[in-house]
C-alpha cells in the first residue's frame, strides 16, 4: 500500500468513526482518541514547552472539546486535521490564560540554564537537547517555531492565530531559530 493510499484509508476511516462517534458511539470516539491522542499530546507538549502533566491535561481537554464539538463538524476537511486544529488553539488558550504569551517578551536568558550535550550517545542527546533546547524558548518565539517549522501553517494562520502581525511572527522564527542555533552550537 502507497503512503498515498494508507493515508487516504486512514482518512476515510476517522471519517467513518467520526461519523459514529457525533451520532453518540463512545467505542468509535475512543478508537479516533487511540489513533490520534499521541499526535495530539505531542504538538501540545511542544506548544507548552514540555511541561508533561499541563500537557496531558491540556490533551484530554482537547478531547473533550473535539467530543463536544463532533456533533457540528462539518467533514469540510478531513477529521485529523480538524482535531489537530482543535488541539493547537487549545493549547493557545490556555497560554494566553495564563500570560504565556507576552506581546515582546525579552527572556533571552531562557536557555541559559540548559546543559550541554553529552559526548556519548550524540544523536540522541543532540534529539533531547534540541527538545530541551525548544521547550526552553521563550513562549511566544516557541510557539511560532512550533506552529512554523514542525506543523507546517503559514505566518499568516500563525500571526491571526496570536494576535500578532504577519511581520512579528517571521521575527519571532528568526529569534527561535537564532536562539537554537546559538545554543546548540556546532551541532545544530
Amino acid at each position: 500500500m502507497t503512503d498515498t493510499t494508507a493515508a487516504e484509508a486512514a482518512a476515510e476511516t476517522d471519517a467513518a468513526l467520526a461519523r459514529s462517534a457525533a451520532a453518540g458511539d463512545v467505542p468509535a470516539f475512543e478508537r479516533l482518541y487511540r489513533r490520534h491522542a499521541g499526535r495530539v499530546h505531542g504538538v501540545i507538549v511542544r506548544l507548552v514547552g514540555g511541561q508533561g502533566v499541563r500537557a496531558e491535561d491540556l490533551t484530554q481537554e482537547a478531547f473533550v472539546r473535539a467530543w463536544q464539538a463532533l456533533p457540528k463538524f462539518r467533514f469540510e476537511s478531513a477529521f485529523a486535521t480538524w482535531l489537530h486544529r482543535l488541539a493547537v488553539n487549545t493549547a493557545l488558550m490556555e497560554l494566553r490564560s495564563r500570560r504565556s504569551l507576552p506581546r515582546f517578551d525579552d527572556d533571552d536568558e531562557a536557555l541559559d540554564d540548559f546543559g550541554t550535550p553529552d559526548s556519548a550517545g550524540q544523536g540522541t542527546a543532540l534529539s533531547l537537547d534540541l527538545e530541551r533546547a525548544v521547550a526552553a524558548l521563550p513562549p511566544r518565539a516557541r510557539a511560532v517555531l512550533v506552529l512554523y517549522d514542525v506543523e507546517g501553517w503559514k505566518h499568516e494562520e500563525i500571526a491571526g492565530e496570536l494576535g500578532m502581525a504577519v511581520g512579528s511572527s517571521k521575527a519571532q522564527l528568526h529569534r527561535a531559530r537564532h536562539l537554537l542555533r546559538e545554543r546548540l552550537g556546532v551541532e545544530a
